[in-house]
């Protein structure tokens, strides 16, 4: 009977389930806006990823140090210029308002594209699975974000969109804002483990 309670203690360390993957050796690449990305979908993201052994590197376009919606602040560790897609095993597109720099970025496009097509984890989040959608990679696909009428911009680029709070679609995750982060961050952490 200790046994089983000492089990049962264990498995409730950590922030979740996800912080008992060891991820040791992979490495994400979180793109956010370099003004007005939302807070918690990088930050909860972040943590929930390196809590399970992730290397997470930061890129934005022209700035060593992004600003959220909320007042945080993003190190940025390379210029989405200088970003190559091959090096990581998940590249995930930050929203909040200022995601709209990326919908018609053919640089962000171009590195979600290279990432699926080399079979990679493409995650996006709030308003960037427009991102996503733009790039071609949404076609025929299961997919949400923020609703109203980013839905009908998923459509566009022929996504199904379920809005669901998070949505797998092969190597596709894509969420529907804040409240969703830790979940998001979990589901990509489970598909960089093969789960």
């Amino acid at each position: 009977m200790c046994l089983i309670l000492i089990v049962l203690a264990m498995g409730c360390v950590g922030d979740s389930p996800m912080s008992q993957l060891s991820l040791k050796g992979k490495k994400a690449l979180m793109v956010v806006a370099p003004q007005d990305f939302r807070d918690e979908e990088y930050f909860d993201t972040k943590r929930v990823l390196e809590n399970s052994g992730v290397t997470v590197i930061t890129a934005s376009r022209n700035v060593r140090e992004a600003s959220g919606m909320l007042g945080g602040k993003a190190r940025v560790d390379v210029n989405l210029s200088d970003v190559d897609a091959e090096g990581f095993d998940a590249v995930v597109f930050v929203g909040g308002g200022g995601a709209q720099v990326y919908f018609n970025d053919s640089r962000a496009q171009q590195i979600a594209v290279s990432a699926y097509e080399k079979g990679k984890i493409v995650a996006a989040i709030c308003l960037a699975p427009v991102i996503l959608a733009n790039a071609g990679i949404l076609q025929g696909k299961r997919a949400t974000c923020f609703d109203g009428v980013y839905a009908s911009q998923l459509e566009a680029g022929g996504a199904e969109y379920t809005g669901e709070e998070v949505t797998r679609d092969e190597n596709i995750i894509t969420a529907n804002g804040p409240a969703a982060a830790k979940d998001f961050g979990s589901e990509i952490a489970r598909a960089m483990a093969g789960k």
